[in-house]
């Protein structure tokens, strides 16, 4: 794609988040669109987000599990980037025009106590860089059709990366707890909505422990000279399916001793 393509794209789902009116598929206004392209698209668009006033507060992996690399016929998860626009507590109240079609995913969120950056590292080096850790939800959004309503094409992982990675919000738990108070590969939750369980997972179900998707954003990150900060959220990738979040739904995510988030939708 050129400069003004990836431009293009960028003011496409800039707008779109701005109005609450989708765009169409990126993967069909751009049909040689590479990944690297879609990361383009999305550095472009939260570049534009920052000329706005808003500011980073830490990143998002996605599709860490099987089943959901899977369905979009990849190998690798993506990454994204968290606004301080999106941050929310366990409790609040979502807004009807807050979003236009979100869906929740569970999480554990790693919070950094120093800067990390580079490729290569370890799990011990990503553990003696973590603060804390969390129950998270993740809230996710598409500023992009789910289907072309002409062909019925799908959104397909160039679109989704280049929306930011379907990234909206984040919710943070009641609890922090040191990275050794528990084993992450077992910390999990039961999700219900409206008081009806939907969705249960474990940390295990993120690439088989939650710190390996760490390690995969450092890795890409290092590509370009960035790196992890003290302070920043770190979404390490959902365990469940994403669950739509309809008007007057009200989620709450047990994650036993590890915490609880709650979350309404007006």
């Amino acid at each position: 794609m050129t400069p003004h393509d990836v431009k293009s794209a960028a003011e496409m789902l800039y707008n779109a988040d701005k109005t609450g009116v989708q765009c169409g598929l990126i993967s069909s206004a751009f049909p040689d669109a590479t990944l690297e392209d879609a990361y383009r698209i999305q550095h472009a668009l939260i570049d534009m987000h920052y000329a706005a006033g808003r500011s980073r507060i830490g990143w998002k992996i996605g599709l860490t599990s099987r089943a959901m690399q899977q369905a979009l016929g990849i190998t690798t998860p993506d990454s994204g980037v968290l606004l301080d626009n999106m941050l929310f507590q366990s409790g609040d109240t979502i807004p009807k025009d807050r979003f236009i079609q979100p869906r929740i995913e569970a999480e554990i969120a790693f919070v950094m106590g120093s800067d990390i950056e580079g490729a290569g590292h370890s799990r011990a080096d990503v553990i003696a860089a973590t603060a804390h850790v969390a129950p998270c939800l993740e809230i996710l959004d598409t500023r992009i059709l789910r289907a072309d309503p002409q062909t019925g094409k799908a959104r397909i992982i160039t679109d989704t990366v280049s929306d930011n990675a379907a990234n909206a919000g984040i919710v943070l738990g009641d609890k922090t707890h040191a990275f050794d108070a528990h084993d992450l590969r077992w910390v999990g939750a039961i999700v219900t909505v409206s008081g009806t369980v939907e969705e249960t997972g474990l940390g295990a179900g993120v690439l088989g422990d939650p710190v390996t998707g760490i390690i995969w954003l450092l890795d890409r990150l290092a590509q370009f000279g960035k790196g992890l900060q003290a302070g920043e959220i770190v979404l390490s990738g959902s365990f469940i399916r994403p669950v739509e979040a309809p008007s007057g739904s009200a989620f709450a995510a047990d994650f036993g001793t590890f915490g609880r988030v709650d979350l309404n939708f007006d």
